[in-house]
């Protein structure tokens, strides 16, 4: 991808009209000209001519647009607004078996009001869209309409499993992901889903549901044994088409046939374990072990040193909880575990932000919040009085926090250094900020490794998610 990349590149240099490009190249410098557009607010629109032209074939002489009119809408959308509206044309956009016609966009962009005026009563559930002019947000739709047109003709040849900083190509699509409609979303994903599916026999696995309730070892839960028996084939034998079989389940000793019965049963004990104690791959997150805040029945990966390698065992079992998420996605079996939203965004390379660690650890950012408060205040009184800071800092330092050093303190209440020699470096002053953003790194970061293998397992079942 980045060859064509550079072709585009050496193409407009050598100012080819890009009507004599191929089509997935001209769809692709269409696509890249919107998405600057989309993500610069500053610099002037560079609208390109093209887009004007193919807009018009597309939506039909009623329907046409100008520069002019593209560029008085785009100057009342942010990215609160733009969300909103994508969510309002995903709501009322009509669909046939989850993807839509180029029919019933144009007939839903045409029920749409051009008044020059608001419309607070029919955007009365979006609040960013109840002041702009019902002809601004016309005219967005039918941008929107035509960026995931030109969109949906590329994206089945862009590969979204390589990781953020790989593609530039990925990314830069990456960036406006929550700009792409669903039935866009949905019908290349279902195509990738058939066209990797596997139709082979289904695994016999046996399960000592007695031994699996006792539990002693993470070695008898419901989740090992089926890990040892699938793991080696999961990446395969779990590409089923919706409602089929993963496998046929085998109580021991209970004389059971596998009709379906035994099957979902054995998953809901799978996700039961994958919830619990039992294994060393997850805990219950402080919220819920101190019982205060939201989300107490949410589990995070548990945590392993920052400086330590994580066992080759438990990183295939992640994987191996990633390839259960992929085949529930191919076969449309529920899974019952109770991760928070922070796991779910890592998985989809999602910005993790401080209110999504405090949605399962209240206490997180309680220190180091009330000292940079305590901060501002020795700063504003040092304005007042033209004292010093670093002197009246450090001595709030060494009154209050005396024993804080460069550590800090997991999710599973162990201590770690930020730094190294962290456990003997004092924070005064002047390393405060410092201390500050090797914290808040860290604790965004305190499950990436685990989420990553996780992911390696998803994608191994869903290639192109």
């Amino acid at each position: 991808m980045h060859l064509e990349l550079i072709q585009i590149e050496r193409e407009k240099q050598s100012a080819s009209p890009l009507t004599q490009w191929s089509p997935f190249m001209k769809n692709l410098a269409i696509v890249f000209d919107l998405i600057n557009i989309l993500t610069n607010k500053i610099k002037p629109c560079q609208w390109p001519e093209i887009f004007f032209a193919e807009s018009k074939e597309i939506l039909g002489e009623s329907l046409t647009l100008t520069k002019e009119v593209f560029e008085t809408a785009h100057s009342h959308f942010d990215r609160t607004a733009d969300d909103q509206l994508i969510k309002f044309m995903n709501q009322n956009i009509k669909l046939n078996e989850n993807a839509w016609s180029h029919e019933s966009a144009i007939d839903f962009i045409k029920t749409l009001s051009n008044e020059s005026t608001p419309d607070s009563t029919a955007y009365a559930s979006f609040a960013s869209l109840c002041n702009i002019p019902s002809v601004c947000i016309q005219t967005r739709v039918k941008f929107f309409y035509l960026f995931n047109n030109f969109l949906a003709k590329i994206l089945p040849r862009i590969d979204f499993s390589v990781p953020p900083g790989i593609s530039f190509i990925a990314d830069r699509i990456r960036s406006i992901r929550h700009c792409i409609l669903f039935a866009v979303k949905f019908e290349i994903f279902s195509a990738a889903l058939e066209k990797t599916a596997n139709d082979s026999d289904t695994s016999d696995v046996n399960f000592d549901i007695v031994k699996a309730s006792v539990a002693e070892k993470p070695e008898n839960t419901m989740f090992y044994q089926a890990y040892i028996q699938l793991q080696s084939t999961a990446s395969w034998i779990f590409r089923r088409s919706p409602n089929e079989r993963a496998w046929k389940a085998t109580y021991v000793g209970m004389f059971s046939n596998d009709q379906g019965g035994p099957y979902r049963d054995s998953i809901t004990r799978i996700c039961a374990d994958i919830c619990s104690t039992r294994l060393p791959l997850f805990i219950l997150c402080p919220n819920g072990r101190v019982n205060i805040g939201s989300n107490r029945d949410r589990w995070i990966p548990n945590v392993f040193p920052p400086n330590r390698s994580i066992p080759t065992d438990i990183k295939n079992q992640y994987r191996f909880v990633g390839q259960l998420m992929g085949m529930a996605i191919r076969t449309k079996q529920y899974l019952d575990v109770r991760f928070p939203i922070l796991l779910w965004k890592q998985l989809l390379h999602e910005e993790v932000t401080i209110e999504d660690i405090e949605a399962i650890d209240i206490s997180s950012f309680a220190i180091i919040n009330q000292m940079e408060e305590n901060i501002r205040k020795v700063k504003t009184l040092n304005t007042c009085n033209d004292g010093d800071v670093n002197n009246n800092g450090d001595y709030l330092f060494s009154s209050i926090m005396t024993e804080l050093t460069f550590d800090v303190v997991s999710s599973t209440g162990q201590t770690y250094e930020l730094i190294p020699g962290g456990f003997h470096t004092p924070i005064n002053t002047a390393n405060f900020e410092d201390y500050c953003m090797h914290y808040r790194q860290y604790r965004i970061n305190e499950f990436h490794r685990q989420i990553e293998f996780i992911r390696q397992g998803l994608y191994s079942v869903v290639p192109w998610a």
